[in-house]
């Protein structure tokens, strides 16, 4: 039965947000050797409850943090008067907060205020109960939008507690820095979806190189961000060395929160949240983020691509039978962490890609998967090829049906807002995670130029000129250029030691030429053994790409002044295979 009623539609939804563990039906974790049901205090009780966990004993086996204990530490005012400063008028808001442009206009009345309330709030360990009040905007995910298990909620909360959220975030950030796993890429600073499928990708590249099958796992988790037990993580904090002041304050946080949901201009009535973390908070992401890191600590026989609740083990091996053992043995243990730690793994769900065309299935848990030839990880379609023939041909699909709505209005706008139209919509669709695909084909890499050049033809009503007379016009390179550029941006920061520590692996520094930006060798090389796994490749393009940038590109002081430095330099001379020249039926040149 369809309900058209906005209020009715609120009540409705918000229901089924606060009501996630019941409707998924995760069992709860039950030790009966604890002492926890005769405990009060509600943070002792959690660490009772939970000191035979799984997860805690891996902790504590891993990390010995008796004597190095995290608490928070006062804030200063002008601390407080940055972030107050740093509050995006645009962004949504309550409709009770106090505007942000009238908190930037008054700061000299709001700081000190703000700054005596975030302090008091760290000595007395309690987050402000109104702050804890979110107004939920429905935000649809996908496939039909009449069935309600395809939104997920976004909290909108007070804009000063985003304040109290990023003060209490910046100073747990850096304590759990040292402690995250390298393959975590969500919600971290310098890390992206990019990086993750980097290493994913590469780590597949070099294995089919090397004669070796690859397999990887894509599992599926229902409403993590909605499970997550705030006992567990608690204990989990503890367990990382987090002092109980501190872990009072977090509880604060999380307990005792209240959400309505808003369709419209009607509300549905406020409902207790017991579980999870708000999505749309600040701190939200970063708690979420400590409660997974132990799950990086059972991977000594496979690796893992993460981001956020998105997790991919993978495997390799010297034929196909052996990767599907190993992942199976991957995929249990994977499973069993989220079984252990009250999160909704869906077996069945879950997709296989192999580095083999044969028919096979991987059995994971009492579901049997079979192998898929393409699917989509982190919105890149992956197939087992590495080609991604269907990723780009979507792309330049929906470019192109950018390009015809352009095309239809181009007559009447000018054309300073044909070319905003242009790199909204034609260029963005080119932008994510370019690195990735970048290793396609020439007859894909003549469809993205068609397109593109196309594109220009349509901005700047010019018909005759070439297409390279249009990209300079337009001030600006192919498509393939421009991946080139943000390859090099990738590897100035791997070799100033500003990129993450995951493409460390993918682009190993040559460390006799660390302080020698003129010496040519700044990047190991590796040997390779085909054309198609090894020489497409970032990680034998990169260190080639390198040494044709000029040495006043390499030696800026900061990744800005590269960034802003390489738009001037164009590729010359290209060694990858879309640049060299082809005679047909005959060979590359």
């Amino acid at each position: 039965m369809k309900i058209t009623k906005n209020e009715e539609i609120a009540e409705n939804l918000n229901n089924f947000f606060s009501d996630i563990i019941t409707n998924l039906k995760i069992p709860q974790y039950k030790d009966p050797t604890t002492n926890a049901e005769n405990i009060t205090d509600p943070v002792f009780k959690a660490i009772e409850k939970y000191k035979n966990h799984p997860s805690i004993k891996l902790i504590k086996n891993h990390y010995n943090n008796d004597n190095n204990l995290f608490s928070f530490h006062s804030v200063s005012l002008e601390e407080i008067e940055k972030e107050l400063k740093n509050l995006d008028p645009s962004k949504a808001s309550q409709n009770t907060d106090i505007p942000t442009k009238i908190i930037h206009q008054n700061l000299d009345l709001f700081a000190p205020k703000v700054h005596q309330e975030m302090n008091q709030s760290l000595d007395q360990d309690k987050f402000p109960s109104t702050m804890k009040l979110a107004n939920i905007t429905p935000a649809f995910k996908k496939n039909d939008r009449t069935n309600k298990e395809n939104y997920r909620p976004i909290s909108i909360l007070p804009n000063i507690s985003k304040v109290f959220e990023k003060c209490i975030y910046k100073q747990l950030a850096i304590y759990f820095e040292t402690i995250f796993s390298k393959h975590q890429c969500g919600f971290r600073k310098g890390l992206n979806a990019q990086h993750c499928l980097i290493r994913l990708i590469e780590k597949w590249r070099e294995c089919i190189d090397q004669g070796l099958e690859f397999g990887s796992l894509l599992t599926d988790l229902s409403k993590a961000f909605d499970c997550l037990p705030h006992d567990l993580l608690i204990a989990k904090l503890k367990a990382y060395g987090v002092d109980i002041s501190a872990l009072r304050l977090i509880y604060d946080y999380l307990t005792n929160r209240k959400q309505r949901t808003k369709i419209g201009n009607e509300y549905s009535r406020w409902r207790d949240i017991l579980y999870g973390v708000p999505q749309g908070s600040i701190l939200g992401p970063l708690l979420f983020n400590i409660f997974i890191c132990d799950l990086f600590l059972i991977t000594n026989d496979f690796e893992m691509a993460n981001y956020a609740d998105d997790t991919t083990p993978y495997v390799y091996g010297i034929d196909i039978t052996s990767v599907i053992d190993s992942l199976e043995k991957a995929g249990d243990l994977v499973f069993d962490w989220f079984k252990n730690n009250q999160m909704k793994g869906n077996e069945g769900k879950c997709h296989i890609v192999l580095s083999t065309h044969e028919n096979v299935h991987v059995n994971i848990g009492t579901s049997q998967i079979k192998n898929s030839h393409s699917e989509k990880l982190l919105g890149i379609k992956i197939d087992s090829d590495l080609n991604f023939e269907e990723h780009i041909s979507s792309i330049c699909k929906k470019a192109s049906a950018k390009l015809n709505a352009l095309a239809r209005i181009s007559p009447y706008i000018d054309e300073g807002k044909r070319r905003l139209i242009m790199n909204a919509f034609f260029n963005s669709q080119f932008n994510y995670c370019p690195l990735t695909w970048m290793f396609h084909s020439r007859k894909l890499n003549n469809k993205i130029n068609r397109l593109h050049e196309r594109c220009l033809r349509i901005t700047y009503n010019d018909n005759l000129s070439t297409f390279e007379e249009l990209l300079n016009k337009d001030n600006s390179v192919s498509i393939h250029n421009r991946n080139l550029r943000a390859l090099a941006i990738e590897l100035f920061k791997v070799y100033t030691k500003q990129g993450p520590d995951i493409l460390q692996d993918v682009f190993p520094i040559n460390n006799e030429a660390r302080y020698n930006f003129r010496k040519k060798a700044h990047f190991t090389t590796r040997a390779i053994r085909t054309v198609r796994y090894g020489d497409n490749s970032l990680r034998h393009l990169g260190p080639k790409i390198w040494e044709q940038i000029p040495s006043d590109i390499k030696e800026a002081e900061s990744v800005e002044v590269f960034k802003s430095r390489i738009k001037s330099w164009i590729p010359d001379n290209c060694p990858c295979r879309l640049c060299k020249t082809y005679i047909h039926n005959f060979c590359f040149i």
